[in-house]
């Protein structure tokens, strides 16, 4: 197994990330991962998803996200995670990845989205079972993380049993962007949103909103599929990874090198 350096990040608003980099030694093409909430770059899903990358040949970077894992600040459910995919992005910049792509599960989909819709800089971006908008309470995983996010006992709660730190007043200012509203502003980089149809957290319409939004985009809803990084499958990962490799060298929608069609 691919063996992995701790590696810290600094946000543009000043947070200390702890992250896990995976080193392809060719600086071809770099990744940042994302992981979804109460994640971190430690846990087994998220590391599987890290070392296949790196074993097709991608350097990696996954950060654990502010309020997560080994990181400071407090998680923000939405609202400041682009500034944690910026600092990874720039810290592959800054060591010689000349491509950087963004793939996230998750809230961490919702982070990439926002980070390329709002003006980041990706080469390819792959949102895994994201929102499409803020405020689902039609599901009841989803009615357990408003709990977990809105109340002083739920923050209490996740802080101790899944020690993610949570902002208790993350959106009082301003309500933050939802992902279909700012993903149509992704192109022309490359967009991969991937649904499952059986998310029980996001369901179907989240997908449909984001693919209304992003007709230049590619969309897969997966059979079966329930929700993030538990629910990517290993033959799921490498048709992303595919993904990712073609889009990045301009190669989409089945069009080779030459210009010809495969």
């Amino acid at each position: 197994m691919p063996a992995s350096i701790r590696v810290e990040l600094t946000t543009a608003d000043g947070v200390v990330l702890s992250a896990l980099h995976w080193d392809s030694g060719i600086r071809d093409l770099g990744c940042v991962v994302a992981h979804g909430f109460t994640g971190s770059a430690s846990k087994p899903h998220v590391r599987a998803i890290c070392v296949a990358l790196r074993e097709r040949g991608f350097g990696v970077i996954a950060p654990d996200m502010r309020g997560h894992g080994r990181s400071g600040g407090l998680c923000t459910a939405g609202a400041d995670e682009r500034l944690d995919v910026a600092a990874a992005v720039d810290w592959m910049r800054a060591r010689g990845y000349e491509r950087v792509a963004v793939l996230g599960w998750s809230m961490g989909g919702s982070a990439v989205l926002r980070y390329a819709g709002l003006g980041g800089e990706a080469d390819a971006v792959v949102a895994v079972s994201s929102p499409g908008r803020w405020f689902e309470r039609g599901t009841r995983p989803m009615r357990i993380v408003h709990w977990m996010c809105e109340t002083r006992t739920g923050r209490l709660a996740t802080r101790v049993a899944r020690r993610t730190r949570i902002a208790g007043a993350a959106w009082d200012a301003k309500l933050p962007e939802a992902p279909a509203e700012v993903a149509g502003s992704i192109a022309p980089t490359p967009l991969l949103i991937v649904h499952g149809e059986a998310d029980h957290y996001f369901p179907v319409g989240h997908f449909e909103a984001l693919a209304a939004a992003t007709p230049d985009a590619d969309h897969w809803l997966e059979p079966g599929m329930g929700h993030a990084e538990t629910a990517t499958t290993p033959e799921l990962l490498a048709r992303i990874a595919d993904w990712v490799a073609a889009a990045v060298r301009g190669a989409r929608r089945g069009v080779c090198d030459d210009g010809s069609r495969e």
